[in-house]
């Protein structure tokens, strides 16, 4: 009996120590479960802040790539402004020069211009002048071979005839007339002599007399008459002047 308790109790005994043996077991398996799960939430949350800082500095890395590419951007955009302006201004230069080049080029050829039109009506004046002063002279050396003609017309007009001539010498004196007129029209005019001042260049001076009555070199008888066309003289007038 007393064996029996004490079997009874000896399997009580191990039986505690089983359970016991066991909750600790259960106990431990749950610790190092939770130690595990800790583990794996401490790694996580770990892998999740490697995560984020890479993320932050990949965040960073961008926004100081980005910052960079804006700085290199500006100074290229600053390069750019300082070259185009440069070259702009290079432009402008060129352009300048050219402008300067094409004024002095107009410059020169106003002045070409201008000395040429100069030469020109210079050419066509002299050129109209020699033109009238070869008509003229030409014009005057016909009528000097021929203006002696007067001189006869005027011996035969100044001569008496006999009553039964006088038509003779009236005919005479109406051909004399268109002869005049003819000279006239063609503007051969008569040199002014008797009683003016002896002039060289219009009078041809043959005798000097001594007179109280005339001036000094005043033109006292006429010779022969003179005449002009325009300013040139066909024949000098043949005078006597007085001292």
């Amino acid at each position: 009996m007393e064996d029996n308790l004490n079997e009874s109790k000896k399997t009580e005994t191990d039986g505690t120590t089983e359970a016991e043996a066991a909750a600790e077991a259960a106990v431990a398996e749950a610790a190092a479960a939770d130690q595990a799960e800790g583990k794996a939430v401490t790694a996580k949350a770990e892998a999740e802040a490697e995560a984020e800082a890479a993320s932050g500095a990949e965040a960073e890395a961008g926004a100081d790539k980005e910052n960079k590419d804006k700085e290199k951007g500006r100074e290229k955009d600053k390069d750019k402004g300082f070259l185009g302006k440069k070259k702009q201004n290079a432009e402008n230069e060129k352009l300048r020069k050219q402008n300067d080049a094409l004024l002095n080029e107009i410059s020169e050829l106003k002045e070409k211009y201008t000395r040429l039109a100069a030469e020109y009506d210079n050419f066509r004046k002299r050129t109209a002048k020699e033109n009238e002063t070869r008509y003229t002279d030409a014009k005057a050396d016909v009528w000097k071979s021929i203006i002696g003609i007067t001189d006869d017309f005027e011996r035969a007009l100044r001569m008496t005839v006999p009553e039964e001539c006088q038509s003779y010498k009236d005919g005479v004196n109406l051909i004399y007339k268109k002869f005049t007129d003819a000279m006239s029209s063609s503007g051969i005019e008569e040199i002014k002599a008797q009683g003016e001042q002896f002039d060289p260049g219009l009078h041809n001076a043959v005798m000097h007399t001594d007179s109280e009555e005339a001036g000094e070199n005043e033109i006292v008888e006429v010779f022969e008459k003179g005449y002009r066309l325009g300013d040139k003289v066909i024949r000098h007038s043949m005078v006597k002047v007085a001292n």
